[in-house]
Formats: structure tokens, sequence, C-alpha cells
């Protein structure tokens, strides 16, 4: 079983690393190729490109320019760590054990614009370059041009160690979109999480808590070791209970009846 999970905007570069142990990104070539092209623009593109306030333009044009490997603890954190959004704080690794992080390094991926594909452990330097961003690069028009086959080809050698191998997709729609799903080597399983809504009289997927709620679902997995995504249906985090009358086989749905 192969978790995969979208990096956050927010990131974390203040508090201490809670564990010693990292590896390093294993697209890095392709990284430099995005920061060699980002380099090239100047903030008011950036800006542009990206839609951010002319401030947050000006600190990424600095982050471009001082990124550069090798990355060590000194100037860099692993992604697990450094990435501090919604998914993040329902994940809350900050009081992982030693065999927990052996888990998520083995069982999760981060999907990143600017690095591909990341083990949770692997270092990082700060950056924001979303996956739907429109960067003409030498593979074509966007970064799912330049990271789709690489993505997938990436997910399929991790997924082709198991007997009968799942991949858990716990990503936005838009992370998402860089895997090719006709090429994945695995069955794909979607955990879809809902709110009652007592307005409107129905269930529906709140943003801000189905993010929580995928962190959540990893944490569970982590805490219980699950191997057999089966037993992902037992998730019960912060009120939520699977829904097996919603539920289709590969679109898991998750309710629970009022937002804790």
């Amino acid at each position: 079983m192969l978790m995969v999970i979208s990096p956050a905007k927010t990131l974390d570069y203040e508090s201490p690393a809670v564990t010693p142990v990292f590896t390093q990104p294993d697209h890095l070539k392709d990284s430099r190729r995005l920061i060699a092209r980002l380099r090239q623009m100047a903030p008011a593109q950036v800006a542009t490109l990206m839609t951010l306030s002319t401030k947050l333009a000006m600190l990424n044009v600095a982050r471009y320019a001082q990124w550069r490997p090798p990355f060590t603890p000194q100037n860099a954190k692993q992604a697990l760590l450094a990435f501090a959004g919604d998914v993040y704080d329902g994940l809350a690794a900050q009081d992982f054990n030693e065999r927990e992080f052996e888990y998520v390094q083995t069982h999760l991926r981060i999907l990143s614009g600017l690095y591909g594909v990341l083990r949770p452990l692997d270092l990082m330097q700060p950056y924001r370059l979303e996956m739907g961003t429109r960067l003409a690069n030498e593979r074509g028009p966007d970064l799912y041009a330049f990271w789709g086959s690489q993505v997938t080809s990436a997910l399929n050698q991790l997924l082709a160690t198991g007997k009968a191998p799942v991949l858990v997709n716990l990503a936005s729609e838009e992370y998402f979109g860089v895997v090719q799903p006709r090429e994945i080597q695995a069955r794909i399983v979607t955990p879809v999480f809902e709110d009652w809504n007592a307005s409107t009289g129905k269930f529906k997927v709140i943003s801000f808590h189905a993010k929580k709620a995928r962190g959540m679902m990893v944490r569970y997995a982590s805490k219980h070791r699950l191997t057999n995504v089966e037993k992902l249906k037992k998730f019960d985090a912060a009120g939520y209970a699977f829904a097996a009358r919603a539920s289709s086989t590969d679109r898991w749905v998750f309710r629970r009846p009022a937002a804790a």
C-alpha cells in the first residue's frame, strides 16, 4: 500500500526537526532545470504566473536564487516536517516515533511541483511552485508535461514491490492530476471525506475539513502500521466513519454527522 498526498503552501523552517534521519530527493537533476527556468523570471513575471502579491513574488525569487544542493540539515529540512498546511496539521508528525517515521518513509510519498516525488524524510529547501502552474519548459507547456511520466514511473517502481499493489490517493485533484492513471500498474483507491451540512440537509466535501482528514488518515495508517488497504475502512479519527452505501469499489466515502 502506497499513499500520496499534496504539499502545502505554508512552510515551517523555524521549528527544530524532531528526527535526525534524512534522505536526499531522487529528482534533483530535474529540479535544477526548473530552478534555472525560474531564475530567468523577474518578480513581476512570477507574480503574474502564480497569482502572487509583489511581496510573495519577491520572496520566492529570492528562494530560487538561494536554492542549491547539496542539501544538509543546516540549509534544508525534511519535507514532512517542513510543510505546515491543513493536511500536515492532521498528520501531526511532530510526535512520531522512529518506527512511525520508518513506516511513512516506506508507505507515503508527497507530490511536488519542484521536486516531483518526495519521500517524507527527503531534505528540501523552501520554494513555491504549485503543480498547476503553467510554467513553459523543455517538455511542454506546464508542470504536468514536465513531471507526468517521471512521477508515474517512480510510483510504479514502488508499487511493483507489492503482491497486490494499491495506490491510495489522498492528494488534491491539482496534484493527483500529474499521475497518469492508465499507466499506474496498481489499483487506485480514493478516500473522500464529507461533513453534514445542516443548511442543505446533505453531506458535502468541505475543503478545510477534507484536507485535515487526509492527513489524519495518513496518521491513522502510521500509528497502526497498516499494509492492507481494507483496514483503512476502520478509520475513525475526529468522528469520521466509512459510509459503505455511499462508496463504490475504489471511491471510499467517509462521513461524520457534525464537524468536530
